[in-house]
């Protein structure tokens, strides 16, 4: 499992690498409203997830679950060398998503299967939910670091072409070169040109024309680290594949050496399990249809809405030198506290986090001021680190409540999951409630900005909602799926997510034809609906899943 576990993460880095300036990239450029990049960013986000059952078919068919696993980080790979490549057009771009979308689908469900496997022997079987909490901390782990990796390079390719940063210089630059900048709008692009190019441009068509320029290699920069980190995902899973041959049980049916919850079943109870799967695939399409808005709608929040500067202290949650610090510090006092730990281990500890903290004090006095800018891509690794910090929590959490009989059936995790998404948006609405609406504030964002504890509210709120819902789901999938459709059925779990994922646009269609408040509506009411759907399935969920 730490194999896949670090496999995985390497993988979930490059991915999210991308997938935190994607959309900003399309438009910054390419040009394109705010619909159009969000329907291509969806689709991509679709085909991800959809091509997943493809991929599962494929190892089923084959029986070379490993096999193909490894195509699929190879395929990757060279798809992200493709978005690296600077110079091409849309077509190029676009098949560069198709053949990362493709990869995906190799890899993806399949390394899920693999490790759903491993748990299919009764001396571990009772591990499977936490098991599948720890491998989907790797995910997060890797995309934690993602955001800082694709920012940190834009804007050091930026810094050493004399330019800064801003987030609405690019479409403020499309549209300059358009000719629909005028007024106000036209005053904005001067000052924020002349402020990110540290003098007076004369020039402002060959300023817009650069700033693309420089701005969209920055991001093919950051398409090449996501190709470095496929390129070592491959080498842990090459080394160490051994490891995971227990859980590739469809090679090994030669040799009838297989665990009896993976020997056939009656047809019937095929058909319950089936059944059973696909009411819950068609419920999680609408969490993740609000889910991942992280990468398009409230990735616009964070960009046209929030503060684009903060104290010295808030930073700190924005610069992974003293957040990493503070993560370290935080770790350290746990050591401490734990009765388990030896004292003299407890001393070592202690004088790590009193370092750290002193180390954040530091660079908080010494290195930041009291108006330090953010990018709204940097939003997107609080959902990550939240993952990493509450999922031992959470496991602890389920193991106290299965230690007294009272732990919740996976499926009622999943209904807990739908409610708290919709919790999440409902935090959302408060702040945008006296908000003017996208299609009114144009390229430039709002002049009234909210705080950015607002997003990371939401942020935290849907982290809980997906611990409760998407490694459990895996669980679930891993457990009912007929032993002869794993790969398969992991596949169509992720191709529920496609449809989730396809469903994005819905967010970008009516960002600039609703008020901000009725966006978030959309997703408080989705979501809530779905998680009454899922509590009224409970006892067929879990009388299938073997549930008392």
């Amino acid at each position: 499992m730490y194999v896949a576990f670090f496999a995985n993460m390497g993988e979930r880095f490059g991915f999210y690498t991308m997938m935190a300036i994607l959309v900003l990239f399309l438009q910054a450029k390419y040009g394109l409203p705010a619909a159009k990049a969000g329907a291509i960013y969806s689709t991509f986000y679709f085909a991800i997830y959809g091509l997943a059952l493809v991929g599962g078919i494929i190892a089923d068919a084959t029986k070379k679950l490993m096999l193909t696993i490894t195509v699929g980080l190879i395929v990757m790979f060279l798809g992200y060398v493709l978005m690296a490549i600077p110079g091409f057009g849309m077509s190029v771009t676009l098949l560069a998503l198709g053949v990362i979308a493709f990869g995906n689908g190799l890899f993806k469900g399949n390394l899920q299967a693999l490790v759903g496997n491993l748990y299919e022997y009764p001396e571990y079987s009772h591990l499977r939910d936490r098991a599948f909490n720890i491998f989907y901390m790797g995910i997060n782990i890797g995309a934690f670091f993602a955001p800082s990796a694709a920012t940190g390079v834009r804007n050091w390719w930026l810094k050493i072409h004399g330019l800064g940063y801003n987030a609405n210089l690019p479409q403020l630059s499309h549209a300059y070169l358009n000719g629909t900048l005028t007024g106000e709008k036209l005053e904005e692009f001067r000052k924020l040109a002349d402020q990110v190019s540290g003098h007076a441009v004369t020039d402002l068509a060959a300023f817009a024309h650069q700033y693309i320029d420089i701005f969209s290699r920055g991001f093919h920069m950051a398409f090449g680290v996501a190709a470095i980190s496929m390129v070592i995902s491959l080498l842990i899973y090459w080394a160490f594949n051994k490891y995971l041959k227990p859980g590739d049980i469809l090679a090994r049916d030669k040799d009838n050496v297989v665990p009896e919850s993976m020997q056939d079943i009656s047809p019937e109870e095929t058909k319950q399990r089936l059944l059973a799967l696909g009411a819950v695939f068609v419920v999680v399409i609408f969490f993740w249809m609000a889910f991942h808005q992280n990468g398009l709608t409230l990735t616009f929040f964070a960009r046209d809405y929030v503060v684009e500067h903060v104290g010295r202290w808030s930073y700190i949650f924005f610069d992974l030198r003293s957040f990493l610090l503070l993560i370290l510090a935080i770790i350290s006092i746990v050591f401490v506290i734990r009765k388990r730990t030896k004292i003299l281990w407890k001393i070592i500890w202690a004088i790590i986090a009193v370092v750290s903290l002193w180390g954040v004090y530091w660079i908080v006095t010494h290195l930041y001021t009291d108006q330090m800018p953010i990018e709204p891509e940097k939003f997107q690794h609080f959902n990550p680190i939240f993952i990493v910090f509450l999922t031992p929590v959470v496991v602890w959490f389920f193991g106290w409540l299965d230690a007294r009989g009272k732990e919740p059936s996976t499926p009622r995790k999943i209904a807990i999951g739908m409610f708290l998404a919709s919790l999440a948006y409902i935090v959302l609405i408060i702040p945008s409630m006296h908000l003017p609406a996208p299609k009114v504030i144009g390229d430039a964002g709002s002049p009234e900005r909210v705080s950015e504890y607002w997003l990371i509210s939401t942020y935290l709120i849907l982290t809980i909602a997906e611990l409760f819902l998407s490694p459990m789901g895996i669980s679930f999938v891993s457990k009912v799926a007929p032993p002869r459709l794993k790969g398969s059925m992991q596949g169509a779990w992720l191709g529920a997510t496609a449809l989730g994922n396809l469903l994005l646009q819905v967010g970008s269609y009516f960002w600039e034809k609703l008020e901000l408040w009725q966006v978030w509506a959309i997703f408080v009411f989705v979501t809530a609906a779905a998680g009454l759907i899922m509590i009224g399935m409970l006892r067929f969920l879990e009388r299938v899943a073997g549930n008392k």
